[in-house]
């Protein structure tokens, strides 16, 4: 099965690490994150890897190569301009056989049995199936509630919850037409545009680890917890 990696960006909100080191190349333990997730990939069948590179992109070819050394295979692409988190599938299409794929940003640790949410994705017969995660913060504040101007009661710091975008999908090719090509494009566009075109999107629960390692904060998490795990 083919999974298309989005790990073209500059990482710019963990500098200066990605100074020098492009963030698919950052460690976590012993190994840089986006050998971790191409590994996990691979364990749940998907061996064929469509990775999106351009800052400091001789860099991560010259760790990975053709993938071999994973037992997977690796084919690189680059867009000519930034073309956000969808965008840059219009540009493989021709490599995808017509089939569905999973696609992920390149920052992301879980331990997501990626080939029961592609199973899902099939049984659904969705066009697009969203990982979400249930995410929890704390509101510093005493939070008023109102009601026709009137206070009704206040809440001290209370803790909030919500369903987020996981930042994993799986794309049936009958989406696509709706990327635009050599455009900036994200996936929270596509999936805006699915639904309302009443078309079939289906979400996807992870009751599983889950990091998003974009931040110098949630990174310094991840690696604490590689430690730990070590």
């Amino acid at each position: 099965m083919k999974a298309v990696i989005i790990a073209g960006g500059r990482g710019t909100r963990l500098r200066p690490l990605t100074d020098k080191i492009p963030k698919p190349l950052l460690p976590i333990g012993k190994k840089p994150i986006l050998e971790i997730i191409i590994e996990r990939l691979r364990d749940h069948d998907f061996t064929d890897i469509i990775l999106n590179v351009k800052y400091k992109a001789e860099s991560i070819k010259a760790y990975f190569h053709d993938g071999s050394n994973l037992n997977v295979k690796i084919t690189y692409f680059e867009d000519d301009e930034p073309c956000g988190t969808a965008g840059p599938i219009k540009l493989v299409e021709h490599l995808l056989d017509g089939e569905p794929f999973l696609t992920m940003n390149g920052d992301l640790l879980t331990d997501l049995n990626f080939n029961d949410m592609y199973k899902a994705h099939l049984v659904n017969s969705a066009e697009l199936t969203m990982a979400t995660k249930r995410f929890s913060m704390k509101v510093p504040y005493g939070v008023l509630y109102m009601n026709n101007g009137n206070l009704l009661s206040i809440k001290e710091k209370p803790e909030v919850e919500f369903l987020i975008n996981a930042g994993i999908y799986i794309v049936s090719p009958s989406a696509l037409d709706i990327i635009p090509k050599n455009q900036y494009y994200d996936m929270p566009d596509l999936i805006q545009t699915l639904i309302q075109q009443g078309r079939k999107v289906e979400t996807y629960y992870l009751d599983c680890e889950w990091q998003d390692i974009g931040t110098i904060e949630n990174y310094n998490k991840a690696k604490a917890q590689a430690t730990e795990d070590q």
